[in-house]
């Protein structure tokens, strides 16, 4: 049959929720798209994938997976299911689509292409600085750098000369490190993957990454060389004073193996082993947290390329030759992301400039200067000015944010740019130059991990718009190698609770699935055999179990990704780990209270005039986890699980109503999160949900108005009064201004997301310096009720991958119209409502194969048209429910325009 123009288009081809990934792991990689069709009630019946093996010079060889047209209209996860996929291997894929009424689309073509599958697939060695050839001690003098960064050793550089027979069809280079590398070939850059490899907890796996470097080997002499430094691996890392670093190992390591193919069939591997050579260069000292010192006069010129004398460099030290840990890399790597110009430079002094970016950022800043030799120039970064206009650093702690460059004189100007360090700024101070700089010659550049950006938000409101890019910022900044807190100061660590709170806007901002799918592994490598899990993961701190809320995380973040992914292996593999955590809790607390085995127990972090029970909280959390193990033991074949789940989390949560709620559905310390709490995770009786809710809009309304909710109470406070029926109420915080409020730290400059409500405040100015981050997502959770509620793109509880749709905006507040868009796993959603004087528009777009609740907020349901005809009568729309304000309709997929007299939360 030849496929029809217009029928049902698969695009955007991923494998392992990745678009052409090189140097995958794994025997059964999944394979998924998303569809489009502009037709309405286009769905997939049947697709057909072809697996082709490809020769090494690219040419397709032949086929290794061809299971014809399969009736299904899946297309979320399908795993590979044919002959054994080989070491080092490019695969061609394609798929093709069949719609329900026998229409075959073109197919969409991709490639994926596997690392060294087997740990005797290695034969390279790790090498690193031979402690044996370091320099004799000398009695110690005045040097300058801190006291923090001298005791960084310099970065090494590795180099060995190879000659090639002929040039390659095809090279690949396989890397790791045991901290951070560099790697290149023939004077030139590998990839452009930063801060390589990442960071996991390297005690139980050793990520490497995967470069195509056909274009950069040639016939004849080569060189292959490397930069080497701490990275996480033995740099400063944590906030703990007592051992802030070498958490995994006394000194970086490094492992290459580059493989070359030639047109007659043959193969050459190159490694790494004793025959490299090694030196120190124009890295004095690099550090994640410390910063960067280069002098640029002791750069080795022409170490990278052939014919280099290295003849006084030490033989590199040889440590081995383990390979078991080498798991290929899962998801994309920390990349340059963005460039911001300076937008203002302020002298301060006769050779001091500070520079504004005018955006709270994640990355390093790139100087271009034109200096004499030895002239010494420093770089210092921060968050924000403190009142005399000077960089406020006392929230960075013990984190020294401080780039120097030596420099080297060149008449034709430098250029320095840190490599193996990262900040967190919008301002930078420039000292140490001779004459001013203009403000095209300093640049920030933007760091974070290359996820793709799925979803869109926009309104009226530009202070909400504000918002909404602080969010994202927010999320850029702190998703580098881990979710981390904050970018800035000496912690960046992985905090559980702030992860699961914010993960439902994450995965709407930006397809974060393999991201999080990565750092499951260190969260449950956290657990401890009882079944408790961390508060932070990769686990450097903090022995204690997780505390209520933060331990949580091992539950929620699996059954979250699951639902807006649609991958059952996620769950499947975090299931074990989900229900130990539970069993945990039961096991120490058998009255169901949870009390006892309760770690740091942060409560409701970070409130303001308030102070929730943190035994509320606890059991709260502890109903929730438990409900959430039974509806994964349900998704996951474990019907007795389920059910004894279940009823365990029902006998939680008569357990919360006999300890803390009254007969008049007062919760334990009354505070905003707590009604929330026992609101949103069901906890009350119908009578005592009603009166709960009375009890917060009084306490709401009783302060002007205003939230008192932290960390934890933050993400339901909007969600939850809008399900109550006070969307007024929800914007009316979104709107405010005064403090404390999101309007607060934006009328106060604020570009990102703040720690605290109270971080600056016009009375008390700068809060407590030992917990003050200016980037920092938590407070941003009110992201994803922007999705959800606001524009209205949600999918029903039983959902899972945006199967079955909820498109209910609820307009109100200041705004007269919004707008959001989000690219599913299923395809590309949109909803878009606008009113004018007392009339609603409303657009939105189903991809196939979903069906959709579509909730049209209007006074007259009767009077709700669709493309000009009464809804009600469309034969493509079903009528699910008419009440006095809105029409529930149903539907399939397709774009729909509806008008109607509008309803909106004054």
């Amino acid at each position: 049959m030849t496929p029809s123009p217009t029928a049902l288009a698969p695009y955007h081809p991923q494998c392992e929720q990745r678009s052409e990934p090189l140097g995958l792991g794994g025997a059964h990689p999944r394979f998924r798209w998303r569809l489009r069709s502009a037709r309405r009630g286009d769905a997939p019946a049947a697709y057909r994938l072809r697996v082709l093996r490809c020769r090494p010079d690219g040419e397709v060889d032949r086929p290794v997976w061809e299971p014809g047209w399969v009736e299904s209209a899946e297309h979320t996860g399908v795993a590979y299911d044919g002959e054994p996929l080989e070491s080092r291997t490019r695969y061609a894929w394609s798929v093709q689509v069949r719609d329900i009424e026998g229409r075959e689309g073109e197919p969409v073509f991709s490639w994926f292409e596997t690392g060294l599958l087997h740990p005797d697939d290695w034969s390279a060695a790790w090498i690193g600085r031979d402690p044996r050839t370091a320099p004799q001690m000398e009695p110690p003098q005045d040097v300058p750098l801190s006291a923090a960064l001298s005791d960084i050793p310099p970065a090494a550089h590795l180099r060995r000369d190879f000659r090639s027979s002929e040039t390659p069809v095809r090279a690949r280079a396989y890397v790791t490190a045991r901290g951070l590398y560099e790697l290149r070939i023939n004077g030139r850059r590998v990839g452009d993957a930063e801060l390589a490899p990442g960071w996991t907890d390297y005690r139980y796996r050793q990520p490497y990454q995967s470069f195509d470097v056909t274009d950069l080997v040639t016939h004849g002499e080569n060189t292959i060389g490397a930069v080497l430094a701490d990275g996480w691996w033995s740099g400063y890392v944590g906030m703990e004073r007592r051992r802030q670093g070498r958490h995994y190992g006394p000194a970086p390591r490094l492992l290459v193996q580059l493989v070359l193919d030639y047109p007659d069939g043959s193969c050459r591997t190159v490694v790494s082993d004793g025959t490299w050579k090694e030196a120190p260069g124009a890295i004095v000292a690099a550090d994640l947290l410390m910063g960067e010192y280069r002098d640029a006069r002791l750069e080795p010129h022409g170490w990278d390329r052939p014919g280099f004398d290295d003849a006084d460099w030490a033989p590199a030290g040889v440590f081995g030759r383990d390979h078991h840990l080498l798991v290929a890399e899962r998801d994309e790597p920390v990349r340059v992301c963005g460039e911001l110009p300076a937008v203002s430079l302020r002298r301060r002094g006769p050779d001091r400039w500070i520079a504004d970016f005018g955006q709270n950022a994640v990355g390093r800043v790139r100087l271009r200067l034109s200096e004499a030799e030895g002239a010494r120039v420093v770089l210092r970064h921060a968050e924000v000015l403190d009142d005399k206009g000077e960089l406020y650093t006392a929230n960075l702690r013990t984190a020294e944010a401080t780039d120097t460059y030596v420099c080297a004189g060149n008449p034709g100007g430098e250029v320095f740019e840190p490599a193996f360090t990262l900040h967190g700024f919008r301002y930078a101070e420039v000292s140490g130059l001779s004459q001013p700089p203009e403000p095209s010659e300093i640049t920030a550049r933007v760091l974070h991990n290359d996820l793709e950006w799925t979803g869109e938000f926009d309104c009226s409101d530009s202070g909400v718009n504000r918002l909404v890019r602080n969010i994202r910022w927010g999320q850029r900044g702190n998703f580098v190698a881990v979710p981390t807190d904050c970018p800035q100061r000496d912690e960046r660590l992985g905090w559980t609770a702030d992860a699961q709170i914010f993960l439902p806007t994450a995965c709407l901002n930006a397809d974060a699935g393999a991201f999080f799918d990565r750092w499951l592994d260190d969260l449950m490598d956290a657990q401890t055999p009882e079944g408790a899990f961390s508060d932070v993961a990769p686990l450097l701190l903090f022995d204690r179990e997780g505390a209520p809320a933060w331990g949580d995380a091992g539950v929620i973040i699996p059954w979250h990704l699951y639902r807006a992914y649609g991958d059952a292996r996620l769950l499947e593999r975090c299931y074990p780990a989900m229900a130990r955590w539970v069993e945990h809790i039961r096991r120490d607390n058998p009255g169901l209270v949870w009390r006892n085995s309760t770690g740091n127990n942060y409560g409701d972090w970070l409130q303001v005039d308030a102070r929730t029970s943190r035994d509320v909280l606890a059991t709260a959390y502890f109903a929730h986890s438990a409900r959430l193990v039974s509806l994964a033991a349900d998704a996951t074949g474990r019907r007795e699980d389920a059910e004894r789940y279940r009823r365990l989390a029902d006998e939680i949560a008569a357990a919360f109503r006999a300890a803390f709620v009254d007969g008049d559905g007062r919760i334990e310390s009354g505070t905003q999160t707590a009604y929330l709490l026992g609101l949103a995770f069901d906890l009350l009786t119908p009578d005592q949900r009603e009166a709960a809710a009375g009890h917060l809009v009084a306490d709401i309304e009783a302060r002007g108005r205003s939230l008192t909710t932290g960390f934890v109470g933050v993400a339901l406070l909007c969600p939850v009064l809008t399900e109550i029926g006070r969307a007024d109420l929800a914007y009316a915080l979104l709107h405010d201004d005064r403090y404390p409020s999101w309007g607060y730290s934006i009328a106060h400059g604020a570009t990102t997301i703040w720690e605290r409500w109270d971080g600056w405040t016009n009375e008390g100015g700068f809060q407590s310096a030992e917990m003050n981050s200016f980037n920092h997502y938590s407070l941003g959770s009110v992201g994803a009720w922007l999705y959800r509620h606001v524009a209205g793109i949600d999918q029903t509880p039983d959902s899972v991958g945006y199967a079955d749709l909820v498109l209910a905006p609820r307009p109100g507040g200041e705004l007269t119209w919004a707008s959001a868009a989000y690219e599913s796993v299923r395809g590309r959603i949109e909803s878009r409502w606008r009113v004018d004087g007392n009339t609603l528009f409303l657009d939105v777009l189903i991809p196939p194969g979903a069906r959709a609740r579509i909730r049209v907020p209007t006074t007259a349901p009767e009077r709700v048209a669709e493309s000009g005809r009464p809804a009600a009568e469309a034969e493509d729309l079903a009528v699910l429910e008419s009440g006095p304000d809105h029409l529930l309709l149903s539907t399939g997929s397709g774009s729909y325009t509806f008008t109607a007299p509008a309803h909106t939360a004054a």
